[in-house]
């Protein structure tokens, strides 16, 4: 438990950044072999990229620097429960593990609304741990959009 709360730090530092780049404060962490391989933010404002959700960022710069899409045994940690694009992002990247802080009722695709990563239909499936800091996952967020009014 201790190692996810570490690891949810340092997404919660790139959530902060999000936020002060005017960006929903949402952050994640790749870490294999218990090293961090890459960490990012949202950046869909700054790229003009729906698509550039924090763990989209994440998995895309991991199979960079790894040289391969197959990311197994890796662990993914994000400050939100993600979302159906990026839970079927993890599932075909192989990651393994998914940690999460806060949950999503909204969209949450890792058993809140959906659970596209644990889905027995599909050829990969996660292990899923929820609620890892979860209040300073939340108060990131709450905080931006308060602010936002």
């Amino acid at each position: 438990m201790a190692d996810h709360e570490y690891y949810m730090t340092i997404a919660l530092e790139q959530a902060k950044e999000a936020s002060i780049a005017g960006e929903v404060p949402i952050g994640a962490v790749l870490v294999r072999d218990g090293k961090v391989i890459t960490a990012d933010r949202n950046r869909r404002e700054e790229l003009n990229d729906a698509t550039a959700h924090a763990e989209i960022l994440v998995i895309r710069r991991a199979g960079e620097l790894l040289g391969g899409w197959r990311i197994f045994g890796s662990t993914l940690y994000v400050t939100l429960e993600p979302c159906p694009m990026c839970a079927g992002a993890m599932v075909q990247a192989r990651v393994d593990q998914l940690v999460f802080g806060a949950a999503d009722p909204k969209g949450g695709a890792a058993g809140t609304l959906y659970d596209i990563v644990r889905d027995r239909r599909l050829n990969h499936r996660l292990e899923v741990t929820g609620g890892i800091l979860e209040e300073e996952c939340a108060a990131v967020l709450q905080q931006f959009f308060k602010d936002r009014r």
